[in-house]
Parts: C-alpha cells; sequence; structure tokens
C-alpha cells in the first residue's frame, strides 16, 4: 500500500496531496497529462479517488479538463504570477501587522526554530529545504494573525507561490537574501512592532517579486 493506513486522513485527501505536491514541487510538468488508470497504479488505490483529487485540483486551476484527452497540468503566465506577488503584497503585509499584535508563545517560538533553521540551509545552499522552510515561516505568520479570513485566503494562494518559490531561490545571493528579509520579519514580530512588521514583509514580497525575473 503507498499510503500509510495509521493516518487518519481520508484517502481522497491523501491522493490529492500527493499529487497537488508533485505539480508544485515540478514532477509533473506544465502541458503533461494526469491518466487515472496510471496514477491508480502508481499510487495502489482505485480510480474513484483519483476522479475525486483531480477534480479538485482542477478547481484550484492547477489541472484543466481537456476534451477526449482528460487533465492537464496547467501552467501560470507572467500575468498570472504578477498578479500573485500583488495580491500578497496586499493582503500578507497586514498578516504580518497583526501577527505582531497577536503572536502567541507557540508560533513565537516556531517562527524562532524556522529561522535557526533557514540560517543551516542557506550554509548549505539547500533550495529545497529553504523553499519549504519559506512556506512554513510565511504559514505560521498567517496562523499568528489569528485571522481566519486572511489565513484562508493566504494559504490557498501560497499553493501556487510554492511553484515559483523553489526556483528564485537557486538564483545566486538570493538565499542569503532572503535570510536577512525573513530574519527582519521576524524580529519585529517578535518585539511587537507592527507597522515594522509590516513594511518589512511587504519590502520581501516586492524583492522576490523582482527576484523571479532573474531566473528568466
Amino acid at each position: 500500500m503507498f499510503f500509510d493506513l495509521n493516518d487518519k486522513q481520508s484517502l481522497t485527501a491523501k491522493v490529492y496531496t500527493h499529487i497537488r505536491d508533485d505539480i508544485i514541487e515540478g514532477r509533473y510538468k506544465t502541458g503533461d497529462y494526469l491518466v487515472e488508470t496510471k496514477l491508480a497504479e502508481e499510487l495502489d488505490v482505485s480510480r474513484t479517488p483519483i476522479r475525486e483529487a483531480l477534480k479538485q485540483l482542477e478547481l484550484e486551476d492547477l489541472v484543466v479538463s481537456i476534451p477526449n484527452r482528460g487533465m492537464m497540468v496547467q501552467g501560470m503566465s507572467s500575468h498570472d504570477i504578477d498578479d500573485i506577488f500583488t495580491v500578497r503584497h496586499l493582503l500578507e503585509g497586514q498578516a504580518a501587522y497583526w501577527a505582531a499584535e497577536r503572536i502567541d508563545a507557540a508560533n513565537l517560538a516556531r517562527l524562532t526554530e524556522i529561522v535557526e533553521l533557514m540560517e543551516m540551509y542557506t550554509r548549505k545552499n539547500d533550495a529545497a529545504n529553504l523553499a519549504r522552510l519559506d512556506t512554513e515561516f510565511h504559514d505560521v505568520i498567517f496562523s499568528a494573525s489569528d485571522s481566519r479570513i486572511l489565513r484562508h485566503i493566504l494559504t490557498s494562494l501560497h499553493q501556487n507561490t510554492r511553484r515559483v518559490r523553489r526556483t528564485s531561490l537557486t538564483v545566486p545571493e538570493r538565499p542569503t537574501q532572503s535570510l536577512a528579509e525573513h530574519r527582519a520579519i521576524f524580529e519585529a514580530i517578535e518585539h511587537h512592532r507592527p507597522e515594522d512588521a509590516k513594511m518589512r514583509m511587504e519590502s520581501h514580497i516586492i524583492n522576490a517579486h523582482g527576484r523571479r525575473f532573474d531566473t528568466n
């Protein structure tokens, strides 16, 4: 069995998460077709959870249904990416502001740990782990903002952000710059400076947006 039977997550949810992560991490490329029978065989499940997972991925615009062909992995245009960063700039600054006001001990401890791990993986030039920690850093801030609505919007948006984050972190000097930006955001939140946290987050997103063009 491909999946852990002791995991209480539903089989469809497990299949969805697995395929979604494969798309986001680039194991499936734009234009690849996802064939139900092949996926069912690879994951050792029936076609029903595969079909349900693909429907969910279609709702999230990660795949698109092509008549008489099946589900195709959908890419993101430059316009799509620009839109993502614009919305992030508008909303994540507010998330950081609220996090600086509202963060609890558990989220602060996790942010501290993430920044320390970022320092280690920056020294190792490990883009994969840096991308993972980058996502988690922002997720913790969404949680610390204590806004259910904002967290829902930004968590969904970050599924697509993950698709460009790893590429950005392969740009020379970007990991070091990104670490400095994350540490500045963390310190503003740690010391409960909302305006500073908001400004640092907005600056970080502007820099990340600009750096993606360096990968082209």
